[in-house]
């Protein structure tokens, strides 16, 4: 089992920054691929960026891409989000997930685990 628990969601202005948190905790962390995905109102569940388990292979929706940043630092069982130059079509409830393998896709289904969720809204 692995647990996830998302923070650094927060109601910001359009071309401002926010990081978000996924700590993890049970399962051996470092050996699970992890990702984030975002949900908006009305909307379905989407990919916006993965890590494999090492930190060394990342990938980003193109939606995202050149603005968002994922990260890890297993030594605290961490996973991170820089959103820079946001836009108000990043509002959404943004999740962190893990999966039992050490590379995953972009797929909600490559993911065995979920956090609860962190609120991102972006005003124009």
């Amino acid at each position: 089992q692995v647990q996830l628990v998302e923070s650094g969601g927060g109601l910001v202005q359009a071309g401002d920054s926010l990081r978000l948190f996924c700590a993890a905790s049970g399962r051996t962390f470092r050996r699970t691929a992890m990702g984030w995905f975002r949900q908006a109102p009305g909307s379905e569940r989407e990919f916006v960026a993965a890590i494999s388990w090492s930190g060394g292979s990342t990938f980003y929706a193109d939606s995202v891409k050149g603005r968002f940043t994922i990260s890890r630092d297993n030594a605290k069982n961490t996973m991170y989000l820089q959103m820079n130059s946001l836009k108000p079509e990043d509002t959404a409830v943004y999740y962190c997930a893990a999966a039992k393998v050490q590379v995953a896709g972009s797929s909600a289904d490559d993911y065995d685990y979920w956090g609860q969720g962190t609120q991102v809204t972006v005003s124009s």
